[in-house]
């Protein structure tokens, strides 16, 4: 019961959330965008997507050579001295 109610209430808010954007891009329809509007999105974008990228890579090479094996043994030794005391 409690995962219908949750699926029930997250299809509500996505029913909610595309009806908004419905909204908000009937409302813009016809606004014109100058150049420099244009150059700040693209660079949004483009900066956005390098951001992300590299994120990602750091976490893969992180990953694949044992960069986050350090702090997992490092708390896992910490809760076994607190344990132990």
């Amino acid at each position: 019961m409690k995962t219908a109610l949750v699926i029930g209430g997250l299809l509500a808010l996505l029913g909610v959330t595309i009806g908004w954007a419905i909204w908000g891009w009937q409302q813009t329809a016809g606004t014109a965008m100058g150049f420099h509007g244009w150059l700040a999105m693209i660079l949004g974008i483009v900066f956005t997507i390098i951001v992300g990228c590299g994120l990602m890579g750091l976490m893969f090479y992180s990953s694949r050579y044992g960069y986050d094996d350090e702090a997992h043994d490092l708390s896992d030794k910490n809760k076994n001295d607190s344990a132990r005391s």
